[in-house]
């Protein structure tokens, strides 16, 4: 951790080299004659400013748009591990459940105990 953080010190400063060196390479450009050197430092920090905003908004825009995907990602995982669970539930579903014999061998007996009464009834 200690090492990362002069590294991004140390970027940065370049970074801020490099953009006043390019506003100097603009301003050089653009210079008009009877330009004041004072006039000219005041346009290059002016472009530097410009730009330094600009890659400022770059970078946010860049965030923001980390976080939508971060977000579009998870609730990809979210839909799809929701998915494979209907799908997970609906295979348990499908499979054919052993039914019980029990319930008809007590509707025999009940219907033969049944025709025996009624048989005793009659003849009996």
């Amino acid at each position: 951790m200690t090492q990362a953080a002069p590294t991004t010190k140390s970027k940065q400063r370049k970074d801020a080299r490099d953009l006043r060196a390019e506003a100097l390479k603009i301003v050089n450009t653009i210079k008009t004659e009877g330009q004041t050197p004072v006039e000219t430092k005041a346009i290059a920090n002016g472009i530097q400013r410009g730009m330094e905003m600009f890659l400022r908004q770059q970078s946010e825009k860049t965030r923001d748009l980390d976080k939508r995907t971060k977000k579009v990602k998870q609730l990809a995982n979210q839909l799809s591990q929701q998915k494979e669970d209907a799908e997970a539930d609906n295979d348990e579903a499908i499979i054919p459940q052993k039914q019980s014999t029990l319930p008809w061998v007590l509707l025999v007996a009940s219907w033969v105990l049944f025709l025996a009464v009624e048989g005793f009834r009659i003849w009996g």
